[in-house]
């Protein structure tokens, strides 16, 4: 069998079955948006990484050195703030065609430590190797307090599923980076959707409110998707979903460059990957608390776009006239 026939989500859990029983420190391993494992000081230690390879996350000649470097930080503190914890020191190794100008270096730090000091992180260390292709490879470390973490498996029936901010920019922005005509768009919306393609926002403060909350009860990024990630809480907890078109919230700068660019605005939203929002699914009654408090602390929307439902239903996306279809886990997939 091929890589490309399992696909990239078929081999981690391949790999996840292989790997033996883990040691007693490790509260969660493979399964999660990080590992977590117990301090001896008797907190959680978060761990993460994440690699952006170039012509794969990132389009030279499009995205800025240190716009590449902001963005190889920030999809790791999306990971921290999905578990709601504070990133704290992250390890930066880089892969470097010899022919690259060190100035590219120096831009590419420039990133980097700008993004860290935004959220506090101190870079420690990290390796350099020569490479054909150039790669940006983080390891950020985090804490979050035992009582408030918070896991993609803990999801129930008749909780309501929420997303921070709009879906969709991102996708749509790439869209327009690798379009051989620019579309004919407002220059502020087409720099809504670059920005978000280019610079992701991690919501770390908006992470940390909704675990320290209590009102929550399972939460993930969004990086390869909504449907993709919702199925990875539906799967890690053993339950089912509805989601419902007319809430989701996408930004009429997304809708209108997706239209320009030949696209229903639907797709990149339910599908788009690298939105790097947050999913979180609460009891119903918790709702209305946990939307006011994210809003009045952060201003961020928090919005309401579907249902947890029992295992034996299935998972089903509800258009605006009512048609029911299925949810097809479609998004981001290394190796497909």
């Amino acid at each position: 069998m091929k890589i490309s026939e399992l696909g990239e989500f078929g081999l981690i859990e391949r790999i996840r079955r292989q790997l033996p029983p883990p040691h007693s420190g490790v509260v969660r391993g493979v399964g999660d948006d990080t590992a977590v494992l117990r301090s001896p000081q008797g907190g959680y230690l978060l761990a993460t990484c994440d690699v952006q390879v170039a012509g794969r996350h990132f389009l030279l000649g499009k995205a800025a050195p240190d716009q590449i470097g902001r963005k190889a930080l920030a999809v790791n503190l999306s990971d921290i703030a999905a578990m709601g914890g504070t990133p704290t020191y992250a390890l930066v190794s880089l892969g470097l065609p010899a022919d690259l100008d060190v100035e590219f270096v120096d831009a590419l730090y420039r990133g980097l430590n700008a993004e860290a000091a935004r959220f506090g992180v101190s870079i420690v260390g990290g390796n350099l190797s020569s490479a054909e292709q150039l790669f940006v490879d983080v390891t950020l470390l985090g804490e979050v307090e035992p009582e408030h973490l918070l896991l993609r498996s803990n999801a129930k029936p008749d909780d309501v599923v929420m997303v921070t901010g709009d879906l969709g920019a991102a996708a749509v922005g790439l869209d327009l980076l690798q379009a051989e005509r620019a579309p004919n768009l407002l220059p502020a919306m087409r720099e809504a959707v670059l920005q978000a393609a280019l610079t992701p926002t991690p919501r770390v403060k908006e992470g940390q409110i909704i675990a320290r909350s209590g009102l929550a009860s399972a939460m993930i990024d969004i990086s390869d998707g909504l449907a993709a990630d919702l199925g990875h809480i539906c799967d890690e907890s053993r339950v089912s979903v509805r989601v419902f078109a007319e809430p989701l919230p996408i930004a009429n700068s997304t809708v209108e460059a997706a239209v320009a660019v030949g696209r229903d605005p639907l797709d990149p939203a339910l599908h788009g990957g690298e939105d790097y929002e947050l999913l979180v699914t609460a009891p119903r009654a918790n709702a209305k608390a946990l939307i006011a408090l994210v809003q009045s602390q952060t201003g961020t929307p928090l919005t309401i776009i579907g249902d947890i439902i029992p295992p034996n239903e299935a998972r089903t996306f509800i258009r605006g006239n009512g048609r029911m279809i299925p949810l097809h886990a479609r998004g981001w997939n290394h190796f497909r």
